[in-house]
């Protein structure tokens, strides 16, 4: 789980210098060596800026304490729920399928899609699953009982991207749908199409569903396609609120700077002993929208981020201005995937240019670049304190990596091909991996 501080201690702070934001380690003499020279001069004004850290750490994890046989196809997606009970993981199999995570062991196996899932989401508060793929249908399933709820059709072509509302917005949060068919549909869990956006010519391969501001009771859904679009949408009546242009070819992957606090609503990390998270959906609710209100005034307000086949990122205030915060450049290859730590300070982007770069997350400013694997980096996924990364790779190996000092901590080999996806629980205490071996693996420390 980490180590805990004991309540007399203050909440630790990190310091930065200088427009490259370089983290004061140790003295500020060694910080100002690291800037370039012409922020040396004595008549210059250096900016330092401070960043409240995370209170609890997370240890690194460092050994395979499970391999879960039972896909007979790739795995293709994996996500913990939000209170790091349950894994799901979805394959080319066509089935979904749930692992405890007290005992390590299958939980309960989803059959009902056609062909290959492509996706899976939990809703906020742990009630629901979602999954979608390539059989143009998503079903939302209950996971306690192990069976559909509802099937939601309507696409003509298969289903690439999945979110869910979140909690604070509505307590039965709606899900929206992205396809080939360049549509986005929104629905109610129970299977109804409450709206049909339409206006990209593309097909829709990455959404994310925001808090909005004052205006927007239902949220902002953001949408990337292979239209090299994205566009910001008003769930409640279908209004297409903004479009974003800057990218050169499609656009891959969407991250919000609070979606770490949206995808767990109401459930904090076991360090903070605030009581039990409520029964009712009420409190949940209220519980989802103070975590959600305290990250938006920590973060400056809610940003998105974009990643692209034209090799770089867009940092975007879609809500403000059109016109992105900053466009970020130096991979060398396709960007597959995006995003934000949980507290919003960094940005992490994986490449199939075999590296990862990090870029501070109100900036974009570049922060530096972790190079170890040897073939192109799938995904990524961040500790719940910000401090360590784990990176999934062609390359078969799964590699976690110190942020601060932007190190390799530990190799994790053990997959006997492609790694396709990974997540970290929320509690801190495993990682999940799924390969193209068709195990599933759970790390610890």
């Amino acid at each position: 789980m980490g180590q805990f501080r004991s309540d007399e201690d203050p909440t630790p702070y990190s310091l930065h210098v200088g427009k490259e934001q370089v983290e004061i380690t140790g003295s500020l003499t060694e910080a100002l060596g690291k800037l370039d020279t012409k922020q040396k001069s004595s008549e210059t004004t250096l900016m330092i800026s401070y960043f409240p850290m995370s209170v609890f750490t997370v240890r690194a994890v460092t050994r395979c304490s499970s391999s879960m046989p039972g896909h007979t196809d790739s795995v293709l997606c994996c996500s913990f729920s939000p209170d790091s009970s349950l894994c799901a993981t979805g394959s080319g199999d066509t089935t979904v399928r749930l692992w405890d995570l007290g005992t390590e062991l299958p939980h309960k196996e989803l059959k009902g899609h056609k062909n290959w899932v492509l996706q899976v989401q939990w809703s906020p508060d742990a009630s629901l699953l979602a999954s979608a793929g390539l059989d143009k249908i998503a079903i939302i399933w209950d996971p306690k009982k192990g069976c559909a709820v509802s099937q939601l059709k309507g696409h003509t072509q298969p289903i690439t991207a999945l979110c869910w509302q979140p909690l604070h917005l509505n307590e039965n949060p709606w899900i929206a749908t992205g396809s080939k068919d360049n549509q986005i549909r929104v629905w109610d869990p129970r299977g109804m199409v409450l709206k049909q956006l339409s206006s990209h010519t593309g097909a829709v391969m990455s959404l994310r569903w925001g808090g909005g501001g004052e205006q927007n009771k239902h949220g902002v859904i953001y949408s990337g396609s292979r239209d090299r679009m994205i566009k910001v949408w008003d769930p409640s009546d279908g209004r297409m609120l903004q479009d974003l242009k800057g990218h050169a070819h499609w656009v891959n992957s969407l991250a919000l700077n609070t979606e770490d606090v949206i995808r767990t609503g109401p459930f904090e990390h076991p360090y903070f002993k605030d009581g039990p998270v409520p029964a009712d959906r009420a409190g949940r609710k209220q519980r989802a929208l103070e975590r959600y209100q305290a990250r938006v005034q920590m973060c400056g307000g809610e940003r998105l981020l974009s990643g692209s086949d034209d090799f770089t990122l867009f940092l975007w205030n879609p809500l403000v201005q059109r016109k992105p915060v900053a466009r970020m450049t130096g991979h060398q290859q396709v960007v597959p995937f995006v995003c934000f730590s949980p507290d919003g300070r960094f940005i992490a982007s994986a490449s199939f240019d075999k590296s990862i770069r990090l870029w501070d997350g109100r900036t974009g400013q570049y922060l530096g670049v972790l190079r170890g694997h040897v073939a192109a980096v799938y995904m990524c996924s961040w500790s719940a304190d910000s401090r360590l990364l784990v990176t999934a790779s062609k390359d078969s190996t799964v590699k976690l990596w110190d942020v601060s000092k932007k190190k390799l901590i530990e190799d994790l080999p053990g997959h006997a091909d492609e790694v396709y996806c990974c997540d970290w629980s929320r509690d801190g205490a495993k990682v999940v991996t799924g390969s193209k071996d068709r195990l599933v693996k759970i790390w610890r420390h």
